[in-house]
């Protein structure tokens, strides 16, 4: 677990350097930086997005996630989450609870996160998820400087996330296909590309409800949808 270990330790001292940035940033810039990630991250989805091969897959994993999403209320749990841990730490921290979904799911959603994974617990070999860290952290300076120290704290999911991943490698490798790779990161970009229409204030999405789409489109793939 040594690549997930260090993307961890890149989160936590890249939003622990943009967190000291925020104290000199200006309420205008922080704005302009939180428009330039937002198009940043919108440029990302866009590219996740055109990995898959199957656009039926993406469209019925929405829609069906997002029924269940909204049954499960997942957007209102988490709101009421962060509002209790901006609440606790106290709003000179930003909005806690906003930055640790927006960043949490930039961090795990995609390929990279779960073949960097399956490759270190197979092989030993980390050199993807050491990538992967040098981009989180990177991406985590600026997203904390913006939105607070609940980039920071995005830091635990990604550990655990990948951990698991790479833990049980050897059981994903069997059953994870090329294919289901292609339509997770292709559902996973349209996610992101609501982030970044959140992050950029053109409509509001409950993000949160969507979440069940990403195992939905994997297991749309092994109904043999494609």
């Amino acid at each position: 677990m040594n690549g997930s270990l260090v993307n961890f330790l890149a989160i936590i001292a890249g939003a622990g350097l943009g967190m000291l940035l925020r104290l000199g940033i200006s309420a205008s810039c922080k704005q302009t930086i939180m428009q330039a990630m937002g198009l940043a991250v919108l440029m990302i989805g866009i590219k996740m997005a055109l990995t898959s091969q199957n656009s039926l897959i993406v469209v019925v994993s929405l829609a069906a996630g997002a029924v269940l999403g909204e049954m499960a209320d997942l957007e209102g749990r988490l709101e009421k989450f962060g509002y209790w841990l901006t609440e606790k730490a106290g709003a000179r921290f930003g909005d806690i609870g906003k930055g640790l979904v927006t960043a949490s799911l930039v961090y795990c959603i995609g390929a990279m996160a779960i073949v960097g994974s399956i490759q270190e617990g197979l092989t030993g070999d980390a050199s993807i998820l050491y990538a992967k860290s040098l981009i989180d952290g990177i991406i985590s300076v600026i997203f904390a400087a913006s939105m607070g120290i609940g980039v920071m704290l995005a830091a635990v999911p990604v550990l655990l996330y990948q951990g698991a991943i790479t833990l049980a490698a050897v059981s994903l490798q069997a059953f994870m296909s090329e294919a289901m790779l292609q339509e997770i990161s292709g559902t996973g970009g349209v996610l992101i590309v609501a982030i970044a229409l959140n992050m950029l204030k053109i409509v509001p999405i409950k993000l949160a409800n969507l979440l069940p789409s990403l195992p939905l489109a994997v297991l749309l793939v092994w109904l043999g949808w494609l």
